[in-house]
């Protein structure tokens, strides 16, 4: 069934096609264009299989914002000695100019990550979403029927909805972000509650609801009182930005033809480009 809007994030997406295509894809200048190749192919297989409407890409523009470090110093600690690869930095902005010729809208704001423009622009849509990550913390904005999570694993994606998130965690998809923090999850550097595995995570939040009614409601150590209401701000996606909802669509792809055959030739994605375009133009209509 086609759903009403995809929402790709960008960053993950990106990182993703950068270690799944080898380096030796280049440009006819020599220049390593495995990401811009990968990304716009994976895009063009997300929307030949998943049949949006519409389509939207977010973007970091803070991978690690200066609020989320004050508040935890620990978190995405382990990735600042290097936050991108060289490799993979000057093809973020081929990406960026691509999806712009094409007419795929790509948005960011400033002191935000991607998995927070996709939480803002979730909260203006009335219709189904998919939303395409390998974050887990968008586990949070999953509704029945309604959000699920495009999540990549080695056999394929997996559809992530409530159920799934049940059967893996042992708790609501709304509550996946009380999850993570008391059980801690090293992707984000959440050290978790000392002695807290999976199970008695899932556990607690059955018991009292989440997080915020465990501290209403039970006698927890001071330090322990901070770091969970420090880090369920730190984890849960941002859902308030004021970032508008995209077009989503063009009335013709590429949007800007000559554009896009110069860029794909100059950085050598023809095939890629072309793919693209021609998912773009199968996509679903509104009416």
């Amino acid at each position: 069934m086609a759903c009403d809007w995809l929402l790709v994030d960008g960053s993950s997406s990106i990182f993703r096609a950068f270690y799944a295509v080898p380096a030796s894809v280049r440009a006819p200048d020599g220049r390593q264009v495995n990401a811009v190749r990968g990304f716009l192919e994976t895009l063009a297989r997300l929307i030949t299989t998943r049949r949006p409407r519409r389509l939207a890409v977010a973007s970091d523009i803070d991978w690690r914002p200066a609020w989320r470090v004050e508040l935890l110093p620990s978190y995405k600690l382990h990735r600042v000695p290097e936050p991108i690869p060289p490799a993979l930095e000057p093809q973020m902005p081929v990406i960026e100019e691509l999806l712009s010729a094409i007419g795929v809208d790509m948005q960011g704001v400033a002191d935000y990550e991607a998995e927070d423009v996709i939480a803002s622009w979730t909260a203006r849509i009335d219709g189904t979403v998919e939303i395409a990550s390998g974050d887990r913390d968008l586990f949070a904005l999953v509704e029945s029927d309604r959000i699920v999570v495009l999540y990549p694993e080695k056999g394929g994606l997996a559809v992530v909805d409530e159920a799934e998130v049940s059967r893996r965690y042992g708790v609501p998809g709304r509550r996946y972000a009380d999850f993570a923090v008391l059980r801690g999850d090293p992707s984000d550097g959440l050290p978790g509650l000392k002695g807290v595995g999976a199970v008695s995570a899932a556990q607690l939040i059955k018991r009292h609801g989440g997080i915020e009614a465990m501290l209403r409601d039970t006698s927890v150590g001071e330090l322990q009182r901070e770091y969970l209401t420090k880090a369920m701000q730190v984890v849960q996606p941002v859902r308030h930005l004021e970032v508008s909802l995209p077009p989503g669509r063009r009335e013709q792809y590429p949007e800007d033809a000559n554009a896009t055959d110069a860029l794909a030739e100059q950085h050598g994605v023809r095939n890629a480009v072309g793919h693209l375009v021609t998912a773009l133009g199968s996509m679903v209509s509104d009416a």
